[in-house]
């Protein structure tokens, strides 16, 4: 809070904003945001949240590793895995960061609620957007009787509960097809299999930014994983107005500031939410789209403290 104080009475013109960009690998997404906001004249580092610490004899209670005090504000680009504990500490760190008044995007609670996906299923649904008929349990017995149960009604998808570029997902036509537990990590993630193949197959992300959506593209693959790390081909793509809004209202559902929203079209030809990424890659979509993404959103992060700025609150 004293930061942001001390910014309002200079003047948000007045002062050289400092940036953190929370990543494990000083990868192109974050050189990118960190050239993205010199530009605009902030100064941004990398961090690394196993660097940092909780330390309360420290005025603020925090160590940020690289800031003498606390930055202005922190970009998540990506988390690095460890165990529990190491992560619940990381994501601690951004809880903290947040209620000492620090703007994070995302916060701490909106990637919470994305890493988890049964948390995503279970927001979307609770706030009335088409998302597949989704099931979590860490029973395989109850798993066994969801699949056969559902599996009369078409495939399943069984997904990592914790997991991201298309990678682990099976079809499961039957529950014969279930693994055991000790292959999913103890946690059955199970979702209607939705996709339809039209000449292959497509969906689409679409990279939402402080409530609007500011680009987007389509992936097709031969397969019904179109991740583009898993092969997937970005193509351009101009996402209409129903989908814009479902991808708006997914954001807003998860607490995210921003986010890639995937959307597919079913049979029926609806679009339905499929997933919330909290931490999205933006390599491939920035292949087929003129809108400068880190640009964007160093931009309009810059103009969120200058707006808090102006009229003194906290951001």
């Amino acid at each position: 809070m004293r930061r942001l104080r001390d910014t309002c009475a200079k003047g948000i013109d007045d002062v050289r904003l400092s940036i953190a960009v929370v990543t494990d690998g000083v990868d192109w997404h974050a050189r990118t945001l960190i050239r993205a906001f010199a530009r605009l004249g902030a100064r941004a580092r990398p961090v690394a949240l196993p660097s940092c610490a909780i330390a309360t004899t420290n005025p603020t209670g925090l160590e940020i590793a690289g800031f003498a005090r606390l930055p202005d504000a922190v970009v998540v680009r990506s988390l690095s895995g460890g165990t529990f504990e190491a992560v619940t500490l990381r994501l601690g760190i951004l809880h903290a960061l947040r209620e000492l008044g620090v703007l994070v995007w995302n916060d701490a609670r909106a990637i919470e609620r994305c890493v988890d996906k049964s948390m995503t299923s279970f927001l979307l649904a609770r706030a009335g957007i088409p998302t597949p008929p989704t099931w979590a349990t860490e029973s395989f017995e109850a798993a066994r009787r969801i699949a056969q149960r559902e599996t009369v009604h078409g495939p399943l998808v069984l997904k990592p509960l914790f997991g991201s570029q298309g990678r682990g997902l099976r079809l499961i036509r039957s529950a014969q097809d279930l693994p055991p537990a000790s292959e999913t990590a103890g946690v059955y993630y199970l979702q209607r299999y939705v996709a339809v193949e039209r000449e292959g197959f497509r969906d689409f992300r679409l990279f939402v930014l402080q409530g609007r959506v500011i680009a987007a593209m389509a992936r097709h693959a031969t397969t019904w994983i179109t991740n583009v790390k898993q092969g997937g081909r970005p193509l351009a793509a101009v996402a209409d107005a129903e989908m814009q809004d479902l991808a708006i209202r997914a954001a807003a559902a998860v607490g995210a500031s921003f986010a890639g929203v995937d959307i597919l079209h079913g049979a029926d030809g609806r679009p339905t939410v499929l997933e919330v990424n909290s931490m999205p890659a933006w390599s491939g979509l920035q292949k087929v789209t003129p809108v400068r993404i880190a640009a964007t959103v160093a931009r309009e992060m810059i103009a969120t403290l200058s707006a808090a700025a102006r009229c003194g609150a906290a951001v």
